[in-house]
């Protein structure tokens, strides 16, 4: 099924996944019309990844898109997620692109919230090798940093750092999966050739959550 022309909303975490999805997405045709991005309930951070809106903000207008953005707990996430979708339906939408590489779970839940909407579900990077798909996004010359670690999986070490060749090949080495597939780390991407304009960003604090270390990354 050709994908040219095809009106398709992101399912845009921020990081370097769902971005090099939408960019494979683009590249086959498809006409990105908005980004959606689950938020907390309080819409102070978004899920998983716990991205800023206002950095949000900056990334999709660096990408000259609108957003649509859900607050939701975990446990009525998946109906405020399908509710967007309906929205973004009924809006003229007639796909979403996701991110998921290559967890069998993650694209049942995404097929079937999208069936339920009327939608297709776009999944561009679906059974690939992770370490090659971390490096197409790297020599596209999209930039992003690391914002959180599971210190119980990988070593707070790589808080912080650019996502690079370099940092693949360090990875590799250590045996980490440079895609971070199983909860090891989140990226935020800052810059590449979806955007206008790099995000002009400052670091914050790093905040200590159980396992997990996130760095806050402020607008400048």
């Amino acid at each position: 099924m050709s994908l040219a022309g095809v009106p398709a909303l992101a399912s845009w975490s921020g990081g370097k996944d769902s971005c090099l999805a939408l960019w494979r997405a683009v590249r086959a045709g498809v006409k990105p019309v908005a980004l959606l991005t689950m938020l907390d309930e309080g819409g102070e951070r978004s899920r998983s990844h716990g991205v800023r809106p206002e950095v949000l903000a900056l990334q999709a207008e660096a990408l000259g898109l609108p957003q649509r953005l859900g607050r939701a707990s975990w446990s009525g996430y998946r109906e405020v997620f399908v509710a967007q979708l309906r929205a973004a339906a009924a809006d003229g939408c007639q796909a979403a692109v996701f991110g998921d590489i290559d967890l069998d779970a993650h694209r049942e839940w995404e097929e079937q919230v999208c069936a339920e909407a009327g939608l297709q579900a776009i999944l561009p990077l679906w059974q690939e090798a992770r370490a090659e798909l971390a490096r197409e996004f790297v020599a596209a010359g999209f930039v992003a940093r690391i914002v959180m670690v599971n210190t119980k999986l990988i070593d707070e070490k790589w808080l912080g750092r650019v996502f690079d060749a370099a940092l693949i090949d360090e990875m590799l080495a250590e045996g980490v999966d440079p895609c971070g597939e199983a909860g090891e780390f989140h990226t935020l991407v800052v810059d590449g050739p979806l955007f206008n304009k790099p995000l002009s960003l400052r670091d914050g604090d790093v905040a200590k959550l159980g396992e997990y270390r996130a760095l806050d990354l402020l607008p400048a």
